[in-house]
C-alpha cells in the first residue's frame, strides 16, 4: 500500500508580508486541490518567520505573526534564532499561546532542563497506513540562549537521540533544521535514517532538491520569495520512499487572498496606534549623516558607552536610517529609524588590536560597505562613530585621508593596554573585524540598540 504526501514549507519569511496574502492563496488552492485528489497535505514552517525589524511584529512582540500562520492552517513550526533570542525569556515563552499547531523544538530548553510545555521535540503524523515523524532543532547560539533564561543542546546530539528512538516506529523521518545548510549536509552524511532535511537559516535556495547520499535537502530561500513543496511517496510494506522537491517562485502566482490581505493592513495599522507612545520631546532636530559627523550618531555612542560602562565606544552611523525631527518622538519613531534586532556588547581589546580596528573602519571600502545579515537591517556601513576615541587625520597627496595618530581620553593609544569597547553584536558575527570576532565579549540582552537610544534621549530630554 502506498501514500503520496506533500509537503508544503516556508522559512526565513522574516516579517516580510509583502507577498504574504498571494502565499496564503496559494496554499488555499492546494489545499483544495489535494483534498479534491484524496491526496495528504502538511504545512510546515523552518524558523525566523518574525523579524522585529516590522512595525507589526515589534508591537505584537511577535503574536500577529502566530495569527497569520493560524489563519494559514500551518500543521507544525519549529523556530529560528528570530524567535528563540531577539525576544525576551517572557516574549518568548508566551509567543505560541494562541498557537493551533504544534511547536516542534527538540534542542532548546528551561535553565532547569525542562522542557518548556508548548514545545515538543516530535511530531508523528499518521497519514493513511503509514506514519512520520517530523523532529525540529533549531542554531544552538548557546552564549545568547543563556543570557535569555534558556538552555540549548547541541542538534546533531539531539537528532541521534531522536533517530534512534523514531527508526523502528516510523516509515520516515522529516527533519525541520533552522541550522543552515553546512549543518544539513553534516546531518545527512550523519544520519542516513533522515528521509528528507526542509532547511532554513541560511536562506539557501534548492530548486529540486540537492540529495546527499539518500536524504534530500530542501530550502526555499528569505522573505517568501519562495515556497517549498516535497512530495513523498512511501510503500508502506517495503518502507521504499520516493521523493521529488521543487519550488515555486510567489512572484508568479497571480492571485492574492483578499480576506489575508485586509487583515494584514489592520493588523499593521493597529501596530502603528501601538508604537505612538510618546518617548521624548526634541528641543531640535537630531541629524544623522552617514559620512559625516553628526549629532545623533554621537548621541548614540556616548549612549552605548554608559549602557555598557566601557572605556570608549564606536558604532557605525548606517544603523541609524534617518534623523529624528523636532517635537515629539514616539517609539514607533525610534523603532523607525533603527529596526535592527541588534544588542549591545563589551568586547576587550589591546590597543593594537583596537588600532587595526579602527584602521579599518576608517576605509572607504569599509565605510560603503552594504552589509546584509548579522541583524543589519540598513542599507550602508556609513562612517565609525566614536566616544572617547580622537581619530587625527592628515591629507595625503592623492588627496586621501590617513589616519596620523589615535587618541584615548585625549592620551594616545597604548598598544599593550586592553580597553573595554562598548559597541554592537553585529561586530562580533563572522569576520568584518576579526580582532572583534576574536575577543572576549560580554553580550546585554534582551534590550537592542534602539532600547539604548531611547534610554539615553529620556536621560538627555527629560531631566
Amino acid at each position: 500500500m502506498k501514500e503520496t504526501i506533500h509537503i508544503y514549507h516556508t522559512n526565513d519569511v522574516h516579517s516580510h508580508f509583502e507577498r504574504w496574502p498571494k502565499i496564503v492563496r496559494y496554499f488555499q488552492s492546494e489545499r483544495r486541490r489535494h483534498k479534491k485528489n484524496h491526496e495528504h497535505m502538511v504545512l510546515l514552517d523552518i524558523g525566523d518567520f518574525i523579524d522585529r525589524f516590522h512595525p507589526l511584529t515589534e508591537a505584537s512582540d511577535g503574536r500577529a505573526n502566530v495569527i497569520l500562520l493560524n489563519d494559514a492552517a500551518y500543521d507544525a513550526v519549529t523556530i529560528g534564532n528570530n524567535e528563540g533570542i531577539t525576544l525576551s525569556h517572557k516574549q518568548l515563552d508566551t509567543l505560541y499561546a494562541h498557537a493551533k499547531f504544534p511547536v516542534i523544538v527538540a534542542n532548546v530548553f528551561y535553565e532547569n532542563g525542562e522542557r518548556p510545555h508548548w514545545m515538543k521535540p516530535h511530531v508523528i503524523m499518521t497519514f493513511g497506513c503509514v506514519r512520520v515523524a517530523f523532529i525540529g532543532v533549531t542554531v544552538p547560539f548557546q552564549t545568547f540562549y543563556e543570557l535569555l533564561g534558556w538552555r540549548v543542546a547541541d542538534p546533531f546530539e539531539t537528532v541521534a537521540q531522536l533517530v534512534e528512538e523514531l527508526s523502528e516506529k516510523v516509515d520516515a523521518i522529516v527533519l525541520l533544521s533552522h541550522l543552515g545548510v553546512n549543518d544539513d549536509e553534516k546531518m545527512a552524511e550523519m544520519f542516513p535514517q533522515l528521509t528528507a532535511i526542509l532547511g532554513g537559516h541560511t536562506h539557501h535556495v534548492f530548486e529540486q532538491g540537492k540529495w546527499v547520499n539518500e536524504t534530500l535537502l530542501c530550502g526555499a530561500g528569505k522573505f517568501g520569495h519562495y515556497v517549498g513543496h516535497v512530495t513523498l511517496t512511501i510503500d508502506q510494506k517495503s518502507r521504499k520512499v520516493d521523493m521529488k522537491a521543487h519550488v515555486q517562485h510567489t512572484e508568479a502566482l497571480e492571485y492574492e487572498c483578499e480576506e489575508t490581505k485586509q487583515k494584514l493592513n489592520d493588523m499593521i495599522a493597529q501596530s502603528a496606534r501601538a508604537l505612538a507612545q510618546p518617548i521624548v520631546q526634541l528641543p531640535e532636530t537630531l541629524h544623522i549623516d552617514w559620512f559625516a559627523p553628526s549629532p545623533l550618531a554621537t548621541i548614540l555612542a556616548q549612549a552605548l558607552n554608559e549602557w555598557c560602562e566601557g572605556d570608549v565606544a564606536m558604532v557605525n552611523a548606517g544603523v541609524l536610517l534617518s534623523s529624528l525631527e523636532k517635537g515629539v518622538v514616539t517609539k514607533g519613531d525610534i523603532h523607525r529609524i533603527c529596526p535592527h534586532p541588534i544588542n549591545p556588547c563589551k568586547v576587550y581589546l589591546r590597543g593594537s588590536e583596537l588600532k587595526e580596528v579602527i584602521l579599518q573602519a576608517e576605509t572607504e571600502q569599509m565605510k560603503q560597505l552594504r552589509l546584509k545579515g548579522f541583524g543589519f537591517r540598513g542599507e550602508v556601513m556609513g562612517q565609525m562613530v566614536y566616544d572617547r576615541i580622537t581619530v587625527e587625520k592628515e591629507q595625503l597627496i592623492d588627496g586621501q585621508a590617513h589616519v596620523r595618530r589615535i587618541l584615548i581620553h585625549h592620551q594616545p593609544i597604548e598598544e599593550q593596554k586592553t580597553y573595554a569597547v562598548a559597541t554592537i553584536d553585529m561586530f562580533t558575527f563572522g569576520h568584518l573585524y576579526p580582532e572583534i570576532y576574536r575577543a572576549k565579549k560580554q553580550y546585554y540582552m534582551p534590550e537592542m540598540l534602539r532600547d539604548v537610544l531611547a534610554w539615553k534621549l529620556k536621560n538627555m530630554y527629560q531631566s
